[in-house]
């Protein structure tokens, strides 16, 4: 073989890497996300168990819910840090990618890669949108007594499946050619980045309604609601900092992919190894964040439950009900 005939093919092996371009930081960073996830998904599937060991009940379904959306956000997340980025996709940053590509077979790998992502974005949504559901069904109570409410679990099922049916839309479009994987993650960021901007205002809005509610009894009632202030004030604040770090990560990623698609018609130059790692970095230990403080208040709240159980009743104990012009202070379970 001359030397010339060897040339060629080093230079052909070296066009067409197989192995992913992962850097070292990346492995790490994905590493360390992926176990911190599994922690979580380990917690929350004890505490799941516990909860349900403590018997039927409004109060108990509504936490066991809770539980069960934080383990399978964290599951789902673990999962997708855990496996290798070469066992999936050639490139560590977005590449385009057609469904059922002949010559490209890394399809397959961007397809699961994004549906684990939706999946577990789809489930960490849930657990606010549950909040909201309930906050919205007790200020009904309060605000419109005589209207009729409807089951705050059955209106969570809906939404929840309504954001499913859009995700499953996506991948179907996907998966008919109408666009490569550029697109499908375009079209996953522009929905979430609503869903945090709504999630934003919804999430002040019932929270000074439910403050002022709160604060409004409590006087009537001569009691103190000061812990259940509290405790809505911390889901505010650490909400709306998620929320709204998310609608401005989601958005800034969708405004770029849109214009160098436009544009260039690849997104090929969107992403530096440097400016994808501070994406996924702050998109995902915001939500190792999210979820540790939701298991932080979900227990203390259970503690304090504890210890109403043995005559030591601290502030989130269930007010009596002695009732002023037919109002009640909301109890523990409805806050």
């Amino acid at each position: 073989m001359s030397n010339n005939e060897e040339g060629k093919i080093v230079e052909a092996v070296n066009i067409t890497p197989l192995a992913t371009d992962e850097t070292g930081f990346e492995f790490f960073l994905d590493g360390s996300l992926g176990l911190v996830f599994l922690v979580i998904a380990i917690i929350a599937a004890q505490r799941m168990a516990w909860s349900r060991s403590q018997g039927g009940g409004a109060e108990t379904t509504v936490v066991t819910a809770f539980y069960s959306l934080i383990l399978a956000t964290s599951a789902l997340r673990a999962i997708w840090f855990l496996i290798p980025s070469s066992w999936m996709v050639p490139s560590y940053v977005p590449s385009a990618v057609m469904a059922f590509d002949p010559n490209d077979r890394s399809w397959i790998g961007a397809f699961i890669s994004q549906i684990l992502q939706s999946a577990g974005s789809l489930c960490l949504f849930g657990i606010f949108i549950l909040i909201l559901v309930y906050w919205a069904d007790i200020l009904k109570k309060y605000f419109y007594p005589g209207a009729r409410r409807s089951r705050p679990m059955s209106t969570f099922l809906i939404l929840v499946v309504l954001l499913a049916a859009a995700e499953i839309l996506n991948s179907v479009l996907y998966l008919l050619g109408v666009y490569s994987s550029e697109g499908m993650v375009l079209a996953n960021s522009v929905l979430l980045a609503t869903v945090s901007i709504v999630c934003v205002c919804e999430i002040t809005i019932f929270s000074y309604r439910f403050r002022t509610v709160l604060k409004t009894l409590g006087a009537i009632n001569q009691v103190s609601t000061e812990s259940q202030v509290r405790r809505i004030v911390w889901i505010t604040v650490t909400g709306n900092m998620f929320f709204f770090t998310r609608a401005f990560l989601e958005s800034i990623f969708a405004v770029l992919l849109f214009v160098y698609w436009r544009r260039n018609g690849s997104v090929a130059e969107v992403f530096s190894h440097g400016l994808w790692d501070v994406y996924i970095a702050l998109k995902h230990w915001s939500e190792v964040a999210i979820l540790g403080l939701m298991l932080y208040i979900l227990q203390s709240r259970f503690a304090t439950s504890s210890n109403a159980g043995d005559d030591s009743r601290g502030s989130y104990r269930e007010v009596p009900d002695a009732e002023d012009n037919g109002q009640k202070v909301p109890s523990s379970m409805e806050v």
